[in-house]
């Protein structure tokens, strides 16, 4: 697909997700080109922040002339210094795009070999090697973007064809060549928010997949214990003005269309009413975490799809400094690399997530619950009561998980801590924000894998296999395809990592 100029969400899923190759359009190479050549023009007997200075609260001192290109290898090299879990290979490609498409809007004054290396190693799969720690989101995602400068510049690792390897040996092979430095390209690569931006896209898209599938294992469950359909209907969530409630019920109905379980309180509750009745043998309402599915998931829509604006808006902004106005013929030096846009949305989507996995830990718990639905054995269990244990030993990894969550949602985005020499005197912790976003996400996954499964072995129990609607069908036939219904206990761990991989792999 050929990039221009803006690019959305989707987008990235298609280069990111479904492995699309890249191709630049002409104008957007003559856009670079003509920042280039301003930059090169009007640096000349100027003093330019990056470009004859030094950085950060070093600024004050002169580059001479000869040192010029020398100070941008200083700086890539100096500050590649990132520890801990290298990035997954998704989120770096995010984060290649990403930096691609803002040095490509010509606010930068790079040279077109940059944009040219970068889209080569987007479409060749050439991972750099980009480690977790390092950036506090202040001056932009600092470490973590200098190892990616240091890969464009012939140095550093790259994962390449599933192997660790040194980025000298690896351009070799295919064929690359280094960019070599003309102006600032070390600070331009290394100044921006590209990372905590291509993290927090790869989040995003995950976040939605956990999202429909929470609604889909919700519905399941309202079809189990054959829950009245008003709590879900149009007329009762319009009387709520939220669009992510009303959108979450109408996915509901969608999706409970046909099924042959769920119920109408007018069939039942409102007829047939014995006066002489004193305690009602049927439930008038089923539990929070079942009849409140819009109101609680609601919230989690509404803030993934302003999360996903915010996103889109970031990797279509200039996040360099200084920026360089071909337009008005001037360079302005200010902060638009901060990252707290991005480190307030990766909070804000790891909260919601974190609420979503609690659902999920409430509905499970719900199931395996004997005394709370009276409808299945403990523990879902279809073995012998005593002797098997069912689901039980899952519910502690669901539990101990989503308090894992609960405990991680405490926010990166107030806990700006001073470095650079007090410089960088107040920072967005964006880049944290979105690891941090990503483990909330992957716990998610975790526990409705375990809730799942579980609901499974409930329709199993029930006979309901021919009653559910089309949507649980489909999740019936494809976890019965990973685990078979069981009564004798077994392992579950492989069982637990393959339905997870199932739920990550859903359209």
């Amino acid at each position: 697909m050929k990039i221009s100029n803006f690019l959305e969400l989707k987008d990235f899923q298609k280069i990111i997700i479904e492995n699309r190759k890249i191709e630049l359009n002409d104008s957007l190479l003559d856009r670079v080109e003509a920042s280039f050549q301003f930059l090169k023009e009007f640096s000349k007997n100027k003093v330019i922040y990056g470009v004859n200075t030094g950085f950060g609260p070093m600024a004050q001192f002169k580059i001479s002339d000869e040192d010029k290109l020398q100070l941008q290898y200083n700086l890539i090299r100096s500050h590649s210094s990132g520890i801990g879990n290298p990035l997954p290979a998704d989120e770096v490609k995010a984060c290649m795009l990403a930096r691609l498409n803002t040095l490509s809007l010509g606010n930068s004054g790079v040279h077109q070999s940059v944009i040219h290396l970068l889209k080569e190693l987007i479409n060749r799969d050439i991972t750099p090697l980009v480690f977790e720690h390092g950036g506090v989101g202040a001056s932009g995602d600092l470490v973590q973007l200098a190892h990616l400068a240091l890969v464009l510049i012939g140095e550093g690792e790259v994962f390449y064809k599933g192997e660790r390897k040194a980025t000298k040996d690896v351009f070799e092979t295919e064929g690359l060549e280094p960019i070599q430095v003309e102006i600032r390209e070390g600070l331009a690569l290394m100044n921006g928010t590209s990372v905590m931006s291509g993290i927090g896209i790869v989040n995003a898209y995950k976040a939605n997949q956990l999202t429909d599938i929470s609604i889909k294992l919700s519905c399941a469950i309202n079809e189990i214990v054959q829950a009245y359909d008003d709590h879900l209907s149009e007329v009762l969530n319009g009387t709520k003005k939220h669009y992510g409630q009303q959108k979450v019920a109408e996915r509901m109905r969608t999706y409970l269309a046909d099924s042959k379980l769920i119920r109408k309180r007018e069939d039942h509750l409102y007829t047939h009413f014995e006066e002489q009745e004193k305690v009602f043998k049927e439930k008038v309402q089923e539990y929070y975490s079942l009849r409140c599915v819009p109101q609680i998931l609601g919230p989690v829509l509404d803030t993934l799809e302003y999360t996903e604006n915010v996103l889109e808006n970031e990797i279509n902004s200039a996040n360099d400094n200084p920026i360089i106005s071909v337009e008005d013929r001037h360079v302005y030096h200010g902060g638009n690399f901060h990252g707290d846009y991005i480190s307030l949305e990766m909070d804000k989507l790891k909260i919601v997530v974190t609420k979503l996995t609690m659902l999920a830990e409430r509905q499970l718990n719900y199931l395996l619950n004997a005394k709370i639905n009276e409808i299945l054995p403990p523990f879902v269990n279809l073995g012998k009561l005593g002797f098997n244990f069912g689901m039980q030993g899952v519910q502690f990894t669901a539990t101990s998980t989503t308090a894992e969550s609960q405990m991680l949602s405490n926010s990166m985005y107030v806990h700006s801590i001073p470095n650079n020499n007090d410089n960088q005197d107040i920072v967005s912790m964006g880049t944290n924000a979105a690891v941090i976003c990503r483990k909330v996400i992957e716990n998610a996954f975790e526990v409705l894998a375990i809730e799942a499964i579980t609901i499974i072995q409930a329709v199993e129990y029930l006979g309901f296999q021919d009653k559910v609607s089309s949507s649980t069908k489909e999740l019936y036939d494809e976890i019965r395809k990973i685990i078979p219904a069981f009564s004798d206990d077994m392992v579950m761990y492989p069982y637990l990592e393959e339905v997870k991989k199932y739920l990550k792999n859903i359209n």
